[in-house]
């Protein structure tokens, strides 16, 4: 890099007349970068990039928001920017393709990585705004803080509640085969149905979870673990096939 004099002389030799070797030679400057001079005296500065707004699919924003409430985080750069990282478990590759799809889809052109770590994978993105898509970000553990959504974001968990609950049952729940026995005729049967549960220690996230259960109609129950409210079940048969219609497995 040349200081802005050496620039100047240099282009200063050229409006005489001079020739770019002569003048090349004189100051010891390419002719090369005098030639870029001539064009540009200044340095362009280097711009950061614009904050993008809001996300480009409010479908896909809505299951990346439940992701991130479940098994996300954003972290601060060392220099500058954010990462945002979603856990996903080994065992559900196509939760890792639904999850990077999610994060282009909300932010077209931006890359997207997988981080491998022991049993399971962080899908990661860096971006200077992802606190502006995810204000819930904020110092220490999300259970240990308020959680709760802006405007712009229930309304668009108004529109899209499905994607929501989906996201937050891939990252933090899961749908399971119970059995119980009964004694019909004076035998004992075994009885398999299935059931979808929740699990998240931060009352706030469970809140979400049910209020937006409730109002698409599906009935559910607050499970305890050792007295404190821990798991949400739904087990009713019309309610795990909302589910299965709309929800689904993880695969």
């Amino acid at each position: 890099m040349y200081d802005i004099s050496t620039r100047k002389r240099a282009l200063a030799l050229v409006a005489q007349g001079r020739s770019l070797n002569s003048v090349s030679r004189e100051t010891g400057v390419s002719r090369a970068a005098i030639r870029s001079w001539q064009q540009r005296l200044e340095p362009l500065p280097r711009m950061a990039p614009a904050d993008p707004g809001p996300p480009a699919e409010e479908r896909a924003y809505s299951y990346l928001l439940g992701l991130y409430l479940g098994d996300g985080c954003i972290s601060a750069h060392p220099r500058s920017g954010y990462y945002l990282r979603i856990a996903c478990a080994d065992a559900w590759p196509g939760l890792m393709e639904k999850c990077r799809e999610a994060i282009t889809s909300v932010r077209p052109g931006i890359g997207v990585y997988l981080l491998q770590k022991e049993g399971y994978t962080m899908v990661t993105s860096y971006s200077r705004y992802w606190p502006n898509l995810f204000p819930q970000h904020g110092p220490g553990k999300k259970h240990e803080r308020r959680i709760a959504l802006e405007p712009w974001q229930r309304t668009i968990v108004d529109a899209h509640p499905w994607e929501f609950v989906r996201g937050l049952i891939h990252s933090d729940g899961c749908r399971i085969t119970n059995w119980t026995t009964r004694m019909v005729a004076g035998e004992r049967k075994r009885y398999e149905y299935p059931r979808y549960f929740f699990t998240n220690v931060s009352a706030d996230i469970r809140l979400l979870f049910t209020d937006t259960l409730s109002k698409l109609g599906v009935e559910w129950t607050e499970c305890a673990r050792k007295g404190t409210p821990f798991n949400i079940s739904i087990a009713r048969k019309a309610s795990v096939a909302l589910m299965d219609a709309h929800v689904g497995p993880k695969y």
